[in-house]
């Protein structure tokens, strides 16, 4: 029986340990903090189906120009911390043009194809269905324009990848969710999509799941990789632990941790806020403010409003401009209560300047893997890239062809 440590606890290092699992390996999960802590604690609480394209980087002067005189919600940067972020924006920029962000199209939407699957096998097993709610989510426009134009990318995707939904006209949505103001143009309801009232308890429950099937989860320092003569240990309160391979699903710190192997992989770190409202309405679905950049959901807490992007240095301090932007647009459209924690949680999303994660084994290292960079999408396909990793690693033929997202590209 083969021998693995999974480093980082969540969803994309869970999704591969428990794909792992079934292949008849003998896996330790190894983080920093018990599973789903970190980005899968903090999202908008979505498996989405309808992800079928990657989000490119503005290519047009106009939204450029917006975006760099903090004139867009969607993106916020701090100057000072620019300087980290030039060359992997340089690739995102040149990667977003139309023909290169086809491409990642393509790879990306194969692996969206295997996410509500995934998830749904896990979801049993876990017996997480109480977190899960199979309805989709609204896209709500504040003009008309805007809507228009969404519906005829929405067409595109129908007819290429079979995405459905539904357009609502103003009066639609205001049937739909009777809180909200009356008088905006209309929505997208993506039908396929499926939320979660917990993220991080969702996240949980498949490590617990983990654990009734004889994995081992321990806290330990990722930093302390190192390659042995039989294969890889790692330093943990539980001593030190060695297996035949090591894979590597960090997240945004992946790459800090195979720098000291001779690996130069670029992502784009963009961090993310949300809060928790309580004592206002109550929604139906989960909407997504698509003007103002923002998403607001129903979740166990409360409703939780979660922001776009910001660009900025990995310590730097909480900023609240995004997350009280987005809270002020969200009190134009309904009675939003009051906030339910003293300080926002914020966290780091993983995006590879080509916009698709990497996954597949070291180059140059006999047993090391690696499994990261999903951008804004981890939560929702941890356990389909799982499946492919574990996959690959046991020597079966893959379910997708993983040349997309081979490490040695960079």
């Amino acid at each position: 029986m083969q021998s693995v440590i999974v480093l980082g606890g969540g969803m994309v290092g869970v999704g591969a340990a428990l794909h792992l699992q079934k292949r008849g390996w003998t896996v330790t999960l190894v983080d920093r903090r018990e599973p789903g802590r970190e980005t899968s604690y903090g999202n908008a609480g979505m498996i989405q189906a309808e992800a079928v394209r990657p989000y490119p980087m503005p290519r047009d002067v106009a939204s450029l120009v917006k975006i760099a005189t903090g004139r867009t919600n969607d993106v916020r940067y701090n100057l000072s911390s620019l300087h980290r972020h030039v060359e992997p924006l340089l690739r995102y920029w040149w990667h977003s043009a139309p023909k290169r962000h086809r491409e990642a199209s393509e790879a990306w939407a194969r692996l969206i194809a295997y996410a509500t699957p995934e998830h749904d096998i896990l979801i049993r097993e876990a017996h997480a269905d109480n977190l899960i709610r199979r309805a989709g989510y609204r896209a709500l426009y504040r003009h008309p324009a805007a809507l228009d134009l969404s519906v005829k990318a929405a067409e595109e995707d129908h007819r290429e990848f079979g995405v459905n939904f539904r357009v609502l006209s103003g009066s639609e949505l205001t049937k739909a969710e009777p809180i909200l103001r009356n008088d905006l143009p209309g929505a997208i309801h993506w039908l396929d999509t499926w939320t979660v009232s917990d993220p991080g308890g969702l996240v949980t429950a498949y490590a617990e799941l983990f654990q009734r099937l004889g994995g081992t989860i321990v806290l330990g320092d990722a930093q302390t990789l190192q390659e042995t003569a039989s294969g890889w240990s790692v330093d943990t309160d539980q001593g030190r632990i060695d297996a035949a391979a090591a894979v590597v699903t960090l997240g945004p710190w992946s790459p800090d941790l195979l720098h000291k192997f001779g690996y130069r992989i670029p992502l784009v770190r963009k961090r993310g806020y949300h809060m928790h409202y309580t004592g206002g309405a109550t929604l139906d679905l989960p909407l997504v403010d698509k003007g103002s950049g923002y998403a607001m959901g129903p979740m166990a807490k409360g409703i939780r409003i979660t922001t776009g992007a910001e660009l900025t240095g990995p310590d730097a301090l909480a900023t609240p401009v995004q997350l009280a932007s987005a809270e002020a647009s969200a009190r134009e459209l309904i009675d939003l209560g009051k906030r339910a924690e003293p300080e926002p949680w914020f966290g780091t999303r993983p995006c590879t300047p080509d916009m698709v994660p990497v996954l597949g084994p070291a180059p140059r290292h006999r047993g090391l893997w690696m499994n990261f960079g999903h951008g804004h999408q981890g939560f929702t396909l941890g356990p389909a890239t799982g499946r492919l990793l574990a996959e690959m690693m046991s020597g079966e033929t893959p379910s997708i062809d993983p040349a997309p997202y081979r490490p040695e590209r960079f």
